[in-house]
């Protein structure tokens, strides 16, 4: 079956301009989405009359369904159609942002941003395909630039925009926006994009490798996201949900390795290079996530701060990783990517350190020093990990390589995610413990704070609470900086995988790295 028998001319013209703006556009929206709700979760915990470790599934979900559906959206463009697939997940990416935007319970909301998940998915891919095919060869340059430019602000303006809207709106307009940007964007894609569709085949679908994927992969991030919840290993849930993925997980991978179509082809993972280059990237992504939704929950929760000066504090990561984006790409075949990454592996190394010097009450300002610097690791860590990956394997796997490691690495992302916050809060726990034993009524600060609460409130309640409440904030610190430490650690520890990838023999394509 086919609906076209040889590859479309370059579009000319207001049609290529428009085409490029509208593609930009729904990649933007897309990726915002991916950041836009980290500043919004205490909002969303409190209309929800959640806990924000448990606000936190929101990004989880979103993650994870997204993870899934990356390695389907080869398989979807061969069934459906580039253009059709592309107009049916950005319909579709509006319509779960309307459904997330009515939730009225965590459980309604998880359910949406799955959704949402699964339709943002394919959305970054195919916006670029449908942009590459739009230009002649010796033009994509320029509209690639264009694209990735889209990537790369939308981080900045997600914290900000979610802030903004989350202190003078209401958290669901973050969901609510997306709507007519979908809508408006679908329509001018249709109408540009409604002939050019690309040719259909009956590829087989690999459906038992899929639901092998959904059920250990749902199944590991429930026990990361409820363990803590549930007490982990003393729930006989999570002991269960613990052994379904683990022989899931067993069961997928041999699957995988023997099934002529598979969802995900693990045979990539025989290159030595490839391997470590994909789990250097993810490891460094996983930490890395976790530590933009720790800062600004911190921000919220302790230290006073909106959701917009949260997103404020946030947004700096960005400007440096644009500025320098341009000159990775140039260098990319002139300077050994492996130094590239290394020179990431310090700069992350570094700032995790700076954090890990993190008192109460600090300064607007030396929150947002580290966030400029950390930029220059995210320009000098994703572009050069993904080219060294690309390179270990041949022009012909190309696509499904970049389908796996970017399920991977978003995957890890989520997994992230979710130790990070459980690392924290029974860091708060663990803490809190330690500081309160320490802190007796005989001790001359307490009673003078409980002297004082009784002569404003005629009882020793008031002291008692400003004293729990300082603990609590001591306690959040400390469990921030251990956060901070361990992530130092982990990051140094990818240095070695770095190493294990070859140098790329031929000259690295840095489209194909996008």
């Amino acid at each position: 079956m086919s609906d076209a028998a040889a590859p479309h001319p370059p579009l000319e013209g207001s049609q290529r301009l428009f085409a490029t703006v509208m593609l930009a556009v729904a990649n933007f929206m897309v990726v915002l989405d991916m950041t836009i709700a980290n500043v919004s979760v205490p909002h969303i915990a409190g209309s929800l009359a959640v806990s924000p470790n448990q606000g936190t599934w929101v990004i989880t979900s979103y993650a994870v369904a997204e993870a899934i559906i990356v390695p389907l959206t080869g398989w979807l463009t061969a069934r459906i159609g580039t253009v059709r697939l592309f107009l049916l997940s950005i319909l579709g990416f509006a319509a779960s942002s309307l459904l997330c935007a009515w939730s009225q319970s965590l459980g309604m909301l998880i359910a949406a941003r799955i959704l949402q998940g699964l339709c943002g998915g394919p959305i970054m891919p195919l916006s670029q395909t449908l942009l590459l095919g739009s230009y002649p060869p010796n033009k994509t340059g320029p509209a690639l630039a264009a694209w990735a430019m889209t990537t790369l602000l939308a981080p900045i303006a997600g914290p900000v925009l979610g802030g903004w809207i989350s202190d003078n709106l209401a958290w669901q307009w973050i969901f609510y926006i997306n709507v007519p940007v979908g809508i408006i964007g679908a329509t001018m894609i249709y109408g540009i994009y409604a002939k050019r569709e690309t040719p259909r085949t009956r590829t087989p679908v690999d459906a038992v490798g899929l639901g092998l994927l959904i059920v250990w992969v749902g199944a590991l991030q429930l026990v990361l996201d409820k363990g803590r919840e549930l007490d982990w290993f003393g729930s006989p849930l999570i002991v269960a949900l613990c052994a379904l993925s683990a022989v899931a997980f067993v069961v997928f991978v041999i699957w995988e390795l023997t099934d002529r179509h598979p969802v995900v082809d693990l045979r990539l993972f025989a290159s030595r290079g490839f391997t470590s280059s994909v789990f250097a990237l993810s490891l460094i992504f996983g930490t890395f996530f976790g530590y933009i939704v720790l800062l600004p929950l911190w921000l919220q929760a302790y230290e006073g701060y909106t959701a917009l000066w949260a997103g404020l504090a946030v947004a700096p990561m960005g400007f440096l990783s644009i500025l320098m984006a341009p000159v990775v790409g140039l260098n990319l075949n002139r300077v050994d990517p492996r130094w590239f990454a290394t020179f990431a592996v310090a700069v992350f190394a570094t700032v995790f350190i700076w954090r890990s010097g993190l008192t109460p009450a600090p300064s607007f300002g030396s929150i947002v020093a580290p966030q400029f610097v950390v930029g220059l690791a995210m320009s000098t860590m994703f572009l050069p990990l993904t080219a060294l990956a690309l390179a270990e394997v041949k022009p012909s796997e190309i696509a499904a390589a970049s389908g796996l490691q970017n399920f991977v690495r978003t995957l890890f992302g989520a997994f992230g995610t979710a130790l990070a916050t459980n690392y924290w809060d029974n860091g708060i726990t663990r803490h809190h413990a330690a500081l309160a034993e320490s802190v007796s009524q005989a001790a001359p600060a307490a009673r003078q704070f409980v002297a004082a609460a009784r002569g404003v409130t005629g009882s020793d309640v008031g002291g008692r609470v400003l004293i729990d409440r300082m603990i609590d904030s001591q306690a959040a610190v400390l469990a921030l900086k251990d956060f901070f430490l361990v992530a130092a650690v982990v990051v140094v520890c990818v240095s070695p995988l770095i190493w294990l990838a070859h140098r790329p023999k031929a000259p690295v394509d840095p489209s194909a790295a996008h």
